[in-house]
């Protein structure tokens, strides 16, 4: 924060921190045991979109990125009708007991920081993790890029743009002491038709 910004009351929000992303994995542990929720092993990660051949080539190298290994995930890129593009990373459904969540979040950290260092961390808004229980309730973990914080993002099932705003607290409340929770309900916004959340 620079000294004007001090005199005048100007705060500056916190940097992201990627590295939160890899405490995901422990949070779904706790969200198992107390909610029933498991990831559904896919995840995405959604941004403004630049113009200009330099965003187009570098979003074309985190897909090759993502796919360069023997146990690629699937990936796809789509818009939604907002206009925010989500890059969708696609592994098997997670299995508690041998599934790698680790992997799914390497691959949207590698996402983040390679959009990031290319110049275009502006355009980051946030990173999703789907889970769902066994009664076919769905509930997004949403990390904030430029909060640096997690909040629950649950769409009523049955359609209509309706929240379950009970199961959103309970997620909060569940992962409080592992994950950066975002506090202000201002910043909890939805994310209606994100990818895994359908």
């Amino acid at each position: 924060m620079g000294f004007l910004d001090k005199i005048l009351g100007r705060s500056v929000p916190p940097a992201a921190d990627l590295d939160a992303l890899f405490q995901v994995p422990s949070a779904a542990i706790t969200l198992q045991a107390a909610l029933g929720l498991v990831p559904t092993g896919d995840g995405s990660v959604c941004f403004r979109p630049a113009a200009g051949a330099a965003f187009a080539q570098t979003q074309r190298d985190v897909v090759d990125l993502l796919g360069a290994s023997a146990d690629a995930p699937e990936v796809r890129v789509t818009t939604d009708g907002f206009g925010f593009t989500w890059l969708e990373v696609d592994r098997p459904p997670h299995d508690p007991q041998t599934g790698d969540l680790g992997g799914l979040c390497t691959d949207l950290h590698a996402v983040n920081t390679s959009l990031e260092a290319a110049g275009f961390g502006t355009g980051l808004l946030c990173t999703l993790v789907p889970l769902a229980d066994t009664a076919g309730r769905r509930v997004g973990l949403v990390y904030l890029y430029k909060q640096g914080t997690f909040y629950a993002f649950a769409p009523a099932a049955g359609g209509g743009q309706r929240r379950e705003e009970l199961l959103e607290i309970s997620v909060l409340d569940a992962v409080r002491a592992e994950l950066p929770v975002e506090d202000d309900p201002g910043r909890r916004l939805a994310v209606w038709g994100a990818p895994g959340l359908g």
